[in-house]
């Protein structure tokens, strides 16, 4: 079986790193490997490379298989054109100076294109840090206008009440000026209502008093008309008696 050009998974989980190595084909992924030919590195933009051209140059002529990924990694480097000119080189297509040539000038142009395209990553790069710089910028702006304003509303309230509790404080100086001439009589007045208030009290009994003597005085008045009844009732007792020797006096008339 042929050697294969393939990746040997490294570093750690989700940060993956690849070692490109040259192993046999019935070796295991992670496993024994006959040579080291370099490491990819896709957790960068652009992805970073590191490769010994002329060793994996010379693996290809000696008809080692690349896998699909390395075959991309051995093309965008440019080792599969140069092994394409290189064979041109051998059935007499052009010479060697011819090769280089063109392969210098490849590489030229792929040099351009990766640094065109590190330079728009650049630039787009710089252009969102200067953009979240802004939209922070404004943020931070909006924040303290807001603050400001939070704040001058404070003081404002602050000089109204302050304000208000002047206007209230004149007024109520003047009335504490005044009330002093207001206020003796207003509080002489309880002080005479108190014991008006308890006269009535202490007088309560007094006049219970004469109406528990009332019906005593009453009762004499029952006994003096019962005796005066008596009185005159002895009178009409005595008046027949004394009519009938008047009568006795008629008839011996």
């Amino acid at each position: 079986m042929p050697a294969k050009i393939r990746l040997q998974r490294q570093g750690r989980k989700f940060k993956a790193i690849y070692s490109i190595v040259v192993a046999d084909s019935r070796a295991p992924r992670d496993g024994k490997f006959i040579e080291s030919l370099g490491q990819y590195n896709p957790n960068s933009n652009p992805a970073t490379i590191i490769l010994d051209f002329n060793r994996a140059l010379e693996w290809l002529q000696k008809g080692a298989q690349p896998t699909d990924t390395c075959r991309a990694i051995l093309s965008y480097k440019g080792v599969l054109y140069k092994k394409h000119l290189l064979d041109g080189v051998k059935k007499g297509a052009f010479d060697e100076a011819e090769a280089e040539k063109r392969f210098q000038s490849w590489m030229t142009e792929k040099e351009q294109k990766i640094q065109a395209k590190r330079d728009q990553i650049k630039s787009t790069k710089d252009n969102i840090d200067k953009s979240r710089l802004e939209e922070e910028a404004k943020i931070k702006e909006a924040r303290a206008l807001e603050i400001a304003k939070r704040k001058s509303a404070i003081i404002e309230a602050e000089a109204k009440e302050q304000a208000g509790e002047e206007t209230v404080e004149a007024p109520v100086e003047e009335l504490k000026a005044d009330e002093p001439k207001a206020e003796e009589p207003k509080a002489e007045a309880p002080k005479a209502e108190a014991p008006k208030a308890e006269e009535p009290k202490a007088e309560a009994p007094k006049a219970e008093e004469p109406k528990a003597e009332a019906p005593k005085a009453e009762e004499p008045k029952a006994e003096e008309l019962k005796a005066e009844e008596v009185v005159e009732e002895a009178p009409k007792a005595e008046a027949p008696a004394e009519e009938k020797p008047a009568e006795e006096s008629k008839k011996e008339a």
